[in-house]
């Protein structure tokens, strides 16, 4: 009998050693599944999603990979939970740690010969530790809840939500960001989401970066690339062309032509200015290996679509450089 209790308290440290494991596991995991939607920072606003526009009528993708600290009361994008509101449980944090060490503990002190003190030591040590455990788990719960920011309608719409803005669909409508002919196009100050008062001419530029930061990116143009992009946008920029580099293929972009744009938002913050457009643009975009120019993926022969979130900041008196690059969320068919 002392035997069997010998063995059983054996297994069971193996069984629960091996359970804090996985459990320690499952938040890295989480975060190396994550994968990065946009890059760049929008300042104050890299966090918030920009109000949807007429050429992208779907929300735009989170900016998973920025430089920005993230603050506390982010309002979320659409279908995302708001920041910070998991709450701590038996095996997360502090208390998922200590008791990972006690039982690794009490399990190296058993294979050493010192044991829990027999099979019913064993099951008195586990009652400790989970009853450790609860109260660890209620106290990280009860100051989680003390700092969690409120969300919901009862807060009311966040800061530049579409919600807040008074539902406003366009801040600063341009059919075609560039031509000269759309609605307003030489107008400034149209919509109240426009704070900055962009002319003609700095929708014509939009429309040329649009064009020199792509094809300076198929053909791996590092310095034009620095010279119209801001240090942070260029770092994400330099890493994809890295990467591909070292899977020895090339993304190759030729022929881009803005089809749409609409200007989502305009602000001015710390001395500087931001706009945020949405732009539908047709290119030729493919992936070919480096050597011998074999197509890999995409089409090498025809336009395809695409429609992204671009912001730009000026500082003073300086030149628009690409700050910040956003997908578009997919709507359900």
């Amino acid at each position: 009998m002392p035997g069997a209790v010998s063995r059983f308290a054996k297994f069971a440290a193996i069984a629960v050693l091996t359970g804090t494991t996985v459990f320690a596991s499952i938040g890295d995991a989480d975060a190396r599944r994550a994968g990065g939607s946009g890059f760049g920072s929008r300042g104050t606003r890299t966090f918030q999603a920009p109000p949807v526009t007429r050429t992208a009528p779907a929300p735009a993708a989170p900016i998973e990979r920025s430089m920005t600290p993230r603050p506390q009361n982010t309002a979320p994008y659409a279908g995302q939970s708001p920041v910070n509101t998991q709450r701590p449980g038996l095996f997360n944090g502090f208390g998922r740690s200590m008791i990972g060490g006690l039982v690794a503990g009490g399990l190296l002190g058993m294979l050493l010969g010192h044991g829990f003190g027999g099979g019913f030591g064993f099951l008195g040590m586990l009652l400790q530790i989970v009853l450790i455990g609860i109260a660890i788990s209620f106290a990280m719960r009860f100051f989680a809840n003390r700092r969690q920011p409120a969300y919901g309608p009862a807060a009311g719409p966040a800061p530049h939500s579409p919600i807040a803005a008074g539902g406003n669909t366009s801040s600063f409508r341009i059919p075609s960001i560039g031509t000269g002919a759309g609605d307003g196009g030489g107008q400034t100050n149209s919509k109240p989401g426009d704070e900055v008062g962009l002319g003609q001419g700095d929708l014509d530029r939009f429309e040329q970066l649009l064009t020199e930061i792509q094809t300076a990116y198929g053909a791996e143009d590092y310095a034009t690339l620095r010279r119209l992009t801001t240090p942070e946008a260029m770092s994400y920029l330099a890493e994809e062309l890295g990467e591909n580099a070292t899977n020895g293929v090339r993304n190759k972009v030729s022929s881009v032509k803005l089809l749409q744009g609409d200007v989502a938002e305009a602000w001015r913050e710390d001395g500087a200015d931001y706009a945020t457009l949405a732009m539908r643009y047709s290119s030729i975009d493919s992936l070919v290996e480096r050597g011998s120019g074999k197509l890999v993926s995409g089409d090498d022969s025809r336009p395809t679509e695409t429609t992204e979130i671009w912001t730009f900041l000026r500082k003073g008196a300086g030149e628009w450089k690409l700050a910040a690059i956003q997908g578009t969320e997919q709507r359900a068919a």
